[in-house]
């Protein structure tokens, strides 16, 4: 069920969690951990593993958010806990100052990054798959954390396709990289190919954010992943960051 863990300290302590696809109930391409509601799986099946991944996190009841994700750059601020019993609005990153809400982002390839002003009490969670990264998802949500005043803040990059495996046609690629030369790769076959999460990670170092964590896993490769490269028709993994405030309690 969960593959990682991290924490991010400051005033409030920033978790950082990434899920794998075990220990859910999900089954057949979506076995087991799914937690995807647009890709076909029964709803049922995908509720118990959101209400499990919460329990386990000890954000259980209404308090992980998910978001409908459409590889665009709206970026979605929750300031009250009502909305998380709204409708999930279309946005491709969340962002909150509140304490106990998890933000999560599902991915299958795309670049799950998580931020975090531990100090100042803000975190927020993107997902940058290439529409997104290209149109500059990542320095917006930055932006937005800035905004309300975050300084030094903390980046927790999860597990993606790698270069090796990210195959696109030369068009494709040239058109990325005239925004993100970093992103041009050449696959292990020597075809095109796009390095979404370096070039992610170039967008973090010019807006000055401490990467803490780049994961070196490849979704396509790995068979504890989901991945809709490795097979069109499967689920979703989720990267989720959270606060806490720091127990100041001190003991004899």
């Amino acid at each position: 069920m969960l593959r990682s863990r991290f924490v991010i300290p400051g005033r409030r302590t920033a978790h950082v969690a990434f899920t794998d696809r075990h220990g859910g109930y999900s089954t057949g391409d979506f076995s087991s951990f799914n937690l995807a509601r647009h890709v076909g799986d029964d709803d049922e099946l995908v509720a118990a593993n959101r209400a499990a991944l919460a329990q386990v996190l000890g954000l259980s009841g209404e308090r992980l958010a998910f978001v409908s994700q459409v590889h665009g750059t709206e970026v979605r601020t929750i300031s009250d806990e009502r909305e998380l019993r709204a409708e999930p609005v279309e946005a491709d990153a969340q962002l909150t100052t509140l304490t106990g809400i998890g933000l999560a982002i599902m991915v299958a390839d795309c670049t799950p990054v998580m931020l975090a002003d531990a100090e100042a009490g803000i975190i927020a969670a993107v997902h940058a798959g290439r529409p997104g990264m290209a149109a500059g998802i990542v320095p917006a949500t930055v932006d937005r954390m800035r905004s309300l005043g975050a300084g030094d803040i903390h980046a927790v990059i999860g597990p993606s396709v790698c270069p090796r495996c990210y195959e696109v046609p030369a068009e494709l690629r040239d058109e990325v990289a005239a925004v993100e030369p970093v992103a041009a790769s050449v696959s292990v076959t020597g075809t095109p190919a796009l390095d979404v999460a370096g070039a992610v990670a170039e967008q973090l170092r010019r807006a000055d954010v401490t990467i803490d964590h780049f994961s070196r896993t490849c979704t396509k490769e790995s068979e504890d992943l989901f991945s809709y490269r490795g097979a069109q028709r499967t689920g979703r993994f989720a990267g989720i960051i959270w606060l806490q405030e720091e127990n100041t309690t001190t003991h004899p």
